[in-house]
């Protein structure tokens, strides 16, 4: 089949990879223009474009897609699907409705749950213990078209943001492929969605990873699960940032404020929380290399009874 591809980070690349290994035709692919990235501000490609010129594919980088300049362009392909995963901008009506298959997206979760920017981060954040992905025909609303295949993708007890991305990207290219097939043979199936059963998520930001201590330690380890490998969970010790990496629910111990620090000894820091403990594994403070607690602790001296947070 004749394909324009719209994606823009790691997640997309699997995607392409077996779109092309599949042998469709992929003329174009659509992804977000460069930007410039850490200290000395040197422009860097995105994910999918770094993919697209390893297989010597057409890569196009428009700042809004939906000017019409742009939506002329895309025109002059002639193809006959769209395949779109996490490119980053909302496309308009005229680009959803202008190949003969439309536009179809693999998007990170079980639809109607989690509809929106951030399904991956959420699944861990919430202690989700299946989640997956849906191929869905785009439509003008935020992942509200009709479901193409879902497949579920099961959460391990220990799963990060990042570790969880990885197999929701291969299985979504797997489905993705498999999905091309039956609309290409016309087995394809439709299910609309359930609106009574929709939730939405927004973007991650920064500032999420600040713990709040008052909440319970159950909760405080998924977060910092979840916010692996970005933002990252972090707290403030002695005025400098100290990010939390790994951590591991203790009950009990719920005598004290919130955050403080109640063993800080050679082998472990556990701290606080709202309800029950939290033994911290694996920190980094400010300026430093990421490291186990013991040797935290070897390098940095604490002691129990300080407060952690702003």
């Amino acid at each position: 089949m004749k394909l324009i591809f719209m994606g823009t980070p790691d997640f997309a690349v699997q995607t392409l990879d077996a779109l092309v290994d599949a042998g469709h035709e992929v003329v174009l692919v659509v992804t977000q223009p460069d930007k410039p990235k850490g200290r000395g501000k040197a422009v860097q490609y995105s994910a999918v474009k770094t993919a697209a010129f390893a297989h010597g594919l057409e890569v196009y980088q428009p700042k809004r897609i939906r000017e019409p300049e742009c939506i002329a362009y895309l025109r002059t392909f002639d193809a006959d699907l769209m395949v779109v995963a996490a490119f980053g901008q909302i496309l308009p009506k005229e680009i959803l409705e202008m190949t003969a298959y439309g536009c179809i997206t693999v998007h990170a979760s079980l639809l109607p749950k989690y509809r929106g920017a951030s399904p991956i981060q959420w699944a861990v954040i919430n202690g989700d213990h299946t989640t997956g992905v849906t191929i869905q025909q785009m439509d003008i609303g935020i992942d509200t078209g009709e479901i193409l295949a879902k497949t579920e993708v099961p959460l391990a007890p220990e799963e990060t943001g990042g570790s969880l991305f990885e197999k929701l990207a291969q299985a979504g290219a797997s489905l993705c492929v498999q999905t091309i097939s039956h609309i290409q043979d016309g087995t394809v199936t439709r299910t609309r969605q359930d609106e009574t059963q929709a939730t939405h998520v927004g973007m991650i930001r920064k500032q999420m990873g600040d713990i709040d201590w008052s909440m319970p330690a159950v909760q405080i380890e998924r977060l910092i699960r979840g916010l692996s490998p970005w933002p990252s969970a972090f707290t403030a010790i002695d005025g400098k940032t100290l990010k939390i990496w790994k951590a591991a629910v203790l009950p009990g111990g719920d005598h004290t404020q919130a955050g403080q620090i109640l063993t800080a000894d050679k082998r472990q820091l556990i701290v606080q929380t709202g309800e029950g403990r939290l033994s911290l594994q694996e920190v980094q403070l400010e300026g430093k290399k990421r490291m186990t607690a013991d040797a935290f602790l070897r390098g940095f001296q604490i002691e129990a009874g300080k407060q952690l947070g702003k």
